[in-house]
């Protein structure tokens, strides 16, 4: 679609406002005569009973409150842009300087405003009014076969690491890959020997692994530029030799960069300051301690892993793969313990990084030690992504370990890791999972939602991939908005929609993530929980402009957030672009 194909549609869909507009003297004019007929829609939509659906009605609300949003002077001085110009401008003929994507928003929202979506149909009238007792539940019961069919089929639609089909298919892989390293099945399943012969290059990874030619250039211009690359062979064994993408993609994607990752991260890897999005310099106390909640701290001894993910939140620290020196200081270490000897209102410590899994069990041993020597701390979580690209690091020893430091009601110890696809949930990762299990220890999924997972019941088939091997959803990330990883960003909208019309028909125990953006500096904002965010402002190329504030008014700083969102019309583009029906994504535009 054009942006003048756009223009039409929303001057064919608004005759009265273009009408409005067109006759204004001022942009003030036209801001009296916008609030107006906005306000003129607000009084029908409080006032009518039961004119349209319900829901209907709940978009009206949220659309309204959005269009009176965008057309304050106040979003116009924190976003630097006027929405209100470019409408006048269309009403009245004139060059507006938008995208398509900036009028699709907009026509979008009117819709929403005047219940005109389409979406939900005529207010619904079933049988079950008619009915009453055991019929009616029967008929309510067919109705849910068909919604709980479509769910079935599109969580199937996507390949698991489980499908007995897959698992024969990574047995060759790994095979190929143990001849090529001249490898015994003993060494495989030692993870030590997976460390030391992870994938750092261009050139050992062809020999490992199908490339395309442009992920091939990724990985070399990532050496080139000396930016963290590393890939396990174990998880080189989950890529399929078809280069195509269709099953792997979230696989390849979560560790072969794209071309535009390596340009942005060449030209800002001497500004590290730069890249810490989420302000983790503003947010640290003392050396290795990270607190942004009241009664939590992340404690990072070790910063570096077996295997680097593309959009690390921590790629302005990491040096490189396994890289020497990555282990804290025992003076730094020391210092971390004494800080929460001397904090009792610290009574859980995330220990992350960097991968702490990848540390010997001796040393970490003596961590937990000294972490669960301090009477206060009634929580130890383990933030690692070993169950996913080194399974074989949950050994029997280091299961033993971790459950040595429990102790039932009163300290809990947790693993936290990182599925973000059921094509990376494997029966290796099972028996991983079971180790710790057996032993009381719970193990939670943190899922970041990208591209790669986004489509229709991705998400939702990985939530019942993970309960399968026994592993519990806690959260789903909205792609933090760094500049380097805009392929992997996702428009809000879109995970709302998931949470909303997929996640919600399956069982709660599947869906117990909560959807959340990460705010630098001030951490979590559950957006499920509508909580304290809102539009204010559609840019030119149609991104949204969000505002977020704090979740706690009793902080010092309690300034808002302006986040700037990738634009709906886009994130269509991309899913029809994987095969998708944009149209079965219409609701997206209505999700605030």
């Amino acid at each position: 679609m054009t942006v003048q194909e756009a223009i039409l549609a929303f001057r064919r869909e608004n005759p009265v406002l273009m009408e409005e507009l067109a006759g204004a003297d001022t942009l003030e004019d036209a801001r009296d005569r916008v609030l107006s007929h906005i306000i003129r829609y607000e009084t029908i939509t409080l006032g009518e009973v039961e004119v349209r659906h319900p829901m209907d009605r709940a978009v009206s609300r949220r659309c309204l409150h959005a269009l009176k949003n965008i057309f304050s002077r106040r979003s116009e001085s924190l976003s630097g842009f006027c929405a209100l110009e470019a409408i006048w401008k269309m009403a009245t003929g004139e060059d507006a300087g938008v995208e398509a994507a900036f009028v699709e928003e907009m026509r979008h929202l009117f819709r929403g405003m005047m219940g005109a979506t389409g979406i939900y149909g005529a207010a619904p009238v079933g049988e079950t009014a008619l009915a009453g007792g055991r019929s009616a539940a029967r008929i309510r019961s067919v109705a849910l076969d068909g919604i709980a069919e479509t769910a079935h089929r599109g969580m199937e639609c996507f390949a698991s690491g489980m499908d007995p089909e897959v698992i024969r298919m990574r047995q060759e892989n790994r095979n190929r890959i143990m001849t090529e390293l001249r490898a015994s099945r003993e060494q495989w399943d030692d993870w030590r020997w997976q460390c030391r012969n992870v994938i750092r290059d261009a050139d050992m990874a062809t020999r490992l692994i199908h490339l395309t030619r442009e992920e091939d250039e990724g990985i070399r211009q990532m050496t080139q530029l000396g930016l963290p690359f590393g890939i396990t062979p174990y998880y080189a064994s989950l890529m399929d030799t078809d280069t195509g993408r269709e099953r792997d993609h979230a696989v390849r994607a979560q560790v072969i960069p794209p071309l535009s990752y390596t340009r942005i991260m060449g030209e800002q890897r001497n500004q590290p300051l730069d890249l810490d999005f989420m302000g983790e310099s503003d947010t640290s106390p003392q050396d290795l301690i990270t607190r942004r909640y009241p009664m939590i701290t992340i404690f990072k001894p070790y910063n570096t892993c077996a295997q680097i993910c593309v959009y690390c939140q921590r790629n302005w620290e990491i040096g490189n793969v396994l890289e020497r020196g990555a282990r804290a200081l025992e003076e730094q270490l020391e210092a971390a313990i004494r800080w929460h000897q001397e904090h009792p209102e610290v009574t859980e410590v995330l220990v992350t990084g960097g991968d702490p899994a990848i540390l010997g069990d001796r040393i970490t041993g003596s961590i937990l030690k000294r972490l669960s020597g301090i009477s206060h701390i009634r929580r130890i979580r383990i933030g690692t992504r070993t169950p996913v690209v080194l399974p074989m690091r949950i050994t029997e020893a280091y299961a033993d370990l971790l459950a040595g430091f429990r102790e039932p009601g009163y300290r809990e110890i947790c693993l936290m890791t990182h599925f973000e696809h059921p094509y990376e949930v494997t029966p290796e990762a099972l028996e991983a999972v079971e180790r710790v299990r057996s032993r009381g220890i719970p193990v939670y999924n943190q899922g970041v939602f990208t591209p790669e997972n986004a489509r229709r019941f991705e998400m939702a088939a990985l939530r019942r991939s993970l309960r399968s091997i026994g592993v519990d959803p806690y959260y789903t990330f909205n792609t933090k908005g760094k500049e380097e990883t805009r392929a992997y960003r996702v428009p809000i909208a879109r995970l709302l929609q998931e949470q909303a019309e997929e996640a919600r028909l399956t069982p709660g125990l599947d869906r117990t993530d909560e959807a959340v953006f990460n705010i630098p500096r001030l951490g979590k904002n559950y957006l499920r929980a509508g909580q304290n965010h809102e539009v204010i402002m559609i840019l030119p190329d149609g991104k949204r402009v969000y505002e977020f504030y704090p979740w706690d008014m009793s902080l010092e700083d309690v300034s808002p957030y302006m986040h700037t969102d990738p634009e709906i019309l886009g994130f269509l583009q991309e899913m029809e672009a994987r095969g998708e029906n944009p149209g079965d994504y219409e609701s997206i535009w209505y999700y605030l």
